[in-house]
């Protein structure tokens, strides 16, 4: 059952500055999505990915630690190194498994769905009417790895969908699928 807050029919007059909406764009149909976890998980090897990603990011906090230590050589410096390097393995043991878990993506005849985050998450659903461009990139970890990101862009103000840690060929066949489903559904995506 939808909630009450979600149904046209319990939604507040519109009042104020703003004034009624217009007559055609109140009577413009809305496009039913379904609400749902998108069913495709990302390749496996994302989270050897993800782990060199952190793993260089912990060295840029590490290094200027070690630095510190070797040219103040205090205790306090000791700590600060410990704990650095502790909260940064911790990270990349942690954090990319979790990651993988949680990152998803599906592509239906209708949107493209995509989860992704492990602190904040990020549940986009952009319909196909909406998509302006599908794009592939691969950095040279992907490329070492045969991993690709998919950037679909899309008319929204809220900026592109982007699949991260798909397979090479599975990230082509989407781009493929993806441009010709985008080409055969009306609409001039803006």
């Amino acid at each position: 059952m939808t909630p009450a807050f979600a149904r046209a029919d319990h939604m507040p007059a519109m009042g104020g500055h703003s004034g009624a909406m217009h007559p055609d764009v109140a009577a413009a149909p809305v496009l039913e999505l379904p609400l749902r976890p998108p069913a495709h998980r990302v390749h496996p090897r994302a989270v050897t990915w993800w782990r060199l990603r952190a793993a260089a990011g912990v060295l840029v906090v590490v290094v200027p630690a070690v630095v510190l230590l070797v040219l103040v050589g205090s205790e306090w410096t000791v700590g600060l190194v410990a704990v650095t390097v502790a909260a940064g393995a911790a990270y990349v043991v942690a954090v990319p498994p979790w990651l993988y878990h949680i990152s998803r993506w599906e592509v239906t005849d209708r949107a493209v769905y995509t989860l992704h985050g492990w602190l904040v998450r990020e549940w986009r659903i952009a319909p196909i009417s909406r998509v302006q461009t599908v794009d592939t990139q691969r950095g040279p970890l992907q490329q070492l790895l045969g991993l690709t990101d998919v950037t679909v862009t899309t008319a929204s103000a809220r900026g592109a969908v982007r699949i991260r840690g798909l397979a090479a060929d599975d990230a082509a066949e989407l781009a493929r699928v993806l441009t010709r489903t985008t080409q055969a559904t009306p609409g001039d995506a803006t």
